[in-house]
């Protein structure tokens, strides 16, 4: 995190800075620190997990993506055998690229739930470090809204191209235009499948009622900026809202976010959608196919610098607040994979449910 300009957090209305905390970091999955650090609180067993009676003793099951099999085997297989040693088990991890179940046996039934916590806990641990892969979405790319995009930026290069770093490199590519719902880590097949069962029973149990099993009418329109210092800008949106003037909106959004939270297929980090379309920003200026915060960290969870060069928003913001990009009708969500485009330009969409 660069300490000038620190990600900003709005909590009821107001914008504060979140400022850095020093944390431990652990460089792989095979150090001995990590592996004790990461089970210093799984030895007490847990009733939660299904263990089976065997003729041979207890067995257990643990379902995970293949991506994350190596964290469980460690360097020359040390941390599977240390966890067997420990908890007097025998485990049986998939071969590499083989989706299927760890299989975890042994004589006495806290030993196989210790071995299954211990395991869990790694899961968790480096799921959490793996970078997002895909994000439920909204297409904001019909023709009417992209030209309004188009327009705004000719205007905005007409008008304000001689305040500081602003040029045509930090505009968003107008058929990626899009809205967030959240982001997610989707490692198997079977874990996009579940996500879009989970989306269809958004579907059925609230998103039907709140759409009336219609298209929501919205308006793009008014641009703000995420920092707190419009002198400082590095990303600028356009808002989204119901034409109607309604919450529905933004209350079919949380509730999806909460209900993907609840799943675990989303972290908890906020507790509301901010409707936002990323019209510029500064990581565009050196990447084209940067796509915000959610690519400044590796797969085992370091933060990347990436320098940035802010704009001046000061002028954009008072020549454009009340800028009008167009209306158009949401039909659907979309599963949408990070670092790919489908026919028409935008991301490829894994999955969607529609409205209508």
């Amino acid at each position: 995190m660069e300490v000038l300009r620190p990600q900003i957090i709005t909590i009821d209305g107001r914008n504060y800075r979140k400022n850095p905390i020093q944390e431990k970091t652990y460089q792989h999955e095979e150090d001995d620190d990590f592996y004790q650090d990461s089970l210093q609180y799984s030895d007490e067993p847990c009733d939660a997990y299904e263990v089976e009676q065997t003729p041979q003793g207890f067995r257990s099951t643990v379902s995970a993506p293949s991506l994350l099999y190596k964290h469980i085997v460690g360097k020359r297989g040390d941390t599977k055998k240390k966890i067997e040693v420990e908890t007097k088990t025998s485990i049986s991890i998939p071969k590499p690229g083989q989706e299927g179940e760890i299989v975890i046996t042994g004589q006495h039934r806290n030993g196989v739930i210790s071995a299954r916590t211990r395991i869990d806990v790694l899961l968790h641990t480096f799921r959490r470090k793996q970078p997002f892969t895909h994000f439920l979405s909204f297409f904001l790319n019909e023709v009417e809204v992209q030209e309004g995009f188009l327009k705004f930026q000719e205007e905005v290069l007409e008008k304000c191209s001689m305040d500081r770093g602003v040029d045509s490199s930090i505009f968003q590519n107008p058929k990626k235009l899009h809205l967030t719902i959240g982001m997610l880590v989707l490692l198997s097949e079977q874990e996009i499948q579940q996500t879009c069962e989970m989306l269809q029973r958004c579907k059925e149990d609230f998103i039907n009622d709140l759409s009336g099993g219609k298209p929501l009418e919205v308006e793009m329109a008014g641009i703000e900026y995420m920092n707190d210092d419009p002198g400082m800008v590095d990303v600028l949106y356009a808002k989204v809202h119901m034409k109607d003037g309604s919450n529905r909106l933004q209350e079919l959004v949380d509730r999806v976010l909460e209900r993907f939270q609840a799943s675990g297929l989303i972290v908890k980090e906020w507790t509301s959608v901010k409707l936002h379309a990323t019209v510029m920003n500064t990581l565009f200026r050196k990447d084209p196919n940067a796509e915000g915060r959610y690519n400044l960290y590796t797969p085992d969870g370091k933060y990347i610098f990436k320098e940035r060069e802010s704009f001046d928003g000061r002028n954009i913001l008072k020549l454009f607040e009340n800028f009008y990009f167009g209306s158009l009708k949401l039909n659907s969500i979309h599963i949408s994979q990070r670092f790919t485009v489908d026919s028409f330009g935008n991301y490829a969409s894994c999955g969607q449910i529609d409205f209508s």
